[in-house]
């Protein structure tokens, strides 16, 4: 039995398969690109095959892609039919990107579905921005990148200032302030990737709401500022009340910038469908966001998740929420992440946003606090830093079972518990079963942190609710040792 034997409408299926990578797409999961043009592979099989792709330019989602390999004229030669994808590549010749540009200007542009540009030098930025200022009317996805220098400002006549049939736009360090007035002709949206707006290329969250009323298809929407400088006015915010609007297609939302930015933008929006949440802070004295935390809260999926991981860096702290027992879908996540440098901005920035009001924190059953080892001096009493901050952190967690703490960690947080006294006592951490601190650095734990710890597990001991330590040789380890006996020995 060979191929040859099926029918014309099964080959046909066979070969959509073949070529469904070649869509001209971003995953915003995956970060990769297929090979160019394989169907060209298949027409030279033999005439049948031939035959049937080329029958077959919708079903098979047949598009041509040019990455300046001669003039646009002579490659197109016999595929007059087919839709064009323009590409340029990092490394590509001068006369290679001579030619892409030369095909924007050309007579072919109207079938043109897809752009995607990396980087130009300045002459030939415009020479693209004054070739984008006339419709494409087949365009379907774009993706311009300024890398690394140039930032070319794309004006309001940008694709003549409409884009019907768009649905895959992704603009990276593009300054475009105009940029909500084209999306008002973009109902088709399905993905909008905007990354390190510059501050020349800014526009109000009121606009960008505006434009996004019209998304009803939007699935995937990424907003990254590349400075705290891009915030709303605040006296704008004071004078027009929201209206609220559903989207009702929105599952992945990822945010990079100040707070009241995406405090405006989200007082208009409802996603009931979101599973995807990825915000990032940049650094603020006093943090304030009820609309992200009712848009978490009206987020079903989210109910699910009952681990948290703290991870402190140089230059952020993150919060992220999961699920052990993968009681939802892997692609569902919620993190949190606000940029600062000094470890004490980042407790109390932390604390401010993980309180009693951020939804699903008092459900959390294990805690990792983890990352920061390098940079905590060895000794509580030389941190710069209040304990206190470390039980703001710790008092929202009122289901926690198991804590998770590096060792250097732990010195902090148990200096900290064990200064609790009377109700405090068991009002931080109430549910508290296991304590899990990782060790690599010796045998035993420093006599500070164990006595530390042996006068907090005697106050709980006293209150009745009593705590298991637990020695870990490594983070991802799934062995632990049990040390509560030798820690109590002796009282």
């Amino acid at each position: 039995m060979t191929i040859d034997i099926l029918p014309d409408n099964v080959l046909v299926e066979i070969f959509f398969y073949v070529n469904i990578v070649t869509t001209f797409d971003w995953d915003p999961e995956w970060d990769w690109r297929p090979a160019e043009n394989p169907w060209l592979a298949l027409v030279h099989v033999c005439r049948r095959w031939r035959y049937l792709v080329l029958a077959s330019p919708r079903r098979l989602n047949l598009r041509l892609e040019y990455g300046g390999h001669g003039s646009i004229s002579e490659v197109l030669g016999g595929w007059s039919v087919l839709p064009i994808i323009v590409k340029d590549q990092l490394g590509e010749l001068d006369e290679r990107r001579d030619n892409v540009v030369a095909a924007l200007e050309s007579e072919h542009y109207n079938r043109i579905c897809g752009i995607e540009i990396i980087t130009f030098a300045k002459s030939r930025w415009e020479r693209f921005t004054s070739a984008m200022q006339k419709p494409f009317p087949e365009l379907t996805h774009l993706q311009v990148a300024a890398y690394p220098y140039a930032e070319p400002v794309l004006p309001d006549s940008f694709l003549g200032g409409s884009a019907p049939r768009l649905q895959n736009l992704l603009l990276e360090r593009i300054p475009f302030p105009s940029l909500p007035k084209l999306l008002l002709s973009s109902n088709g949206l399905v993905k909008l990737s905007l990354f390190g707006i510059p501050d020349s290329g800014y526009f109000s969250p009121d606009a960008m709401a505006t434009a996004m009323t019209v998304m009803t298809r939007l699935e995937s929407f990424d907003l990254s500022f590349r400075s705290p400088r891009a915030r709303p006015d605040p006296t704008s915010r004071l004078l027009h009340p929201p209206t609220r609007f559903v989207l009702p297609a929105l599952t992945r939302l990822m945010f990079n910038g100040v707070y009241q930015y995406l405090e405006d933008l989200l007082a208009r929006i409802d996603a009931p469908l979101i599973y995807y949440l990825d915000i990032r802070f940049f650094m603020d004295l006093d943090f304030d966001v009820p609309q992200l935390y009712r848009l978490i809260d009206h987020a079903e999926v989210f109910n699910a998740l009952d681990q948290a991981d703290v991870l402190i860096r140089d230059h952020q702290i993150v919060l992220d929420l999961f699920s052990r027992a993968r009681k939802v879908d892997s692609r569902t996540q919620l993190k949190l992440e606000i940029k600062c440098e000094k470890l004490d901005y980042q407790l109390s920035s932390l604390a401010q946003v993980c309180s009693s009001s951020f939804p699903f924190v008092s459900t959390m059953e294990a805690l990792h606090i983890w990352g920061a080892d390098g940079r905590l001096p060895s000794s509580p009493l030389a941190a710069d830093m209040e304990t206190g901050q470390w039980l703001e952190i710790l008092d929202p967690f009122t289901a926690l079972k198991n804590l998770h703490l590096t060792e250097r960690i732990a010195a902090h947080v148990c200096s900290a518990l064990q200064e609790l006294s009377g109700e405090r006592v068991t009002e931080v951490l109430p549910t508290l079963q296991d304590l899990f601190i990782t060790c690599v650095s010796s045998d035993s734990l420093p006599e500070g942190l164990r006595k530390a710890i042996k006068t907090f597990l005697a106050a709980r001991r006293r209150s009745g609710h009593l705590v298991s330590v637990h020695r870990r040789d490594s983070e991802w380890s799934g062995r632990s040792m049990n040390i509560t006996d030798d820690l109590v020995s002796g009282d």
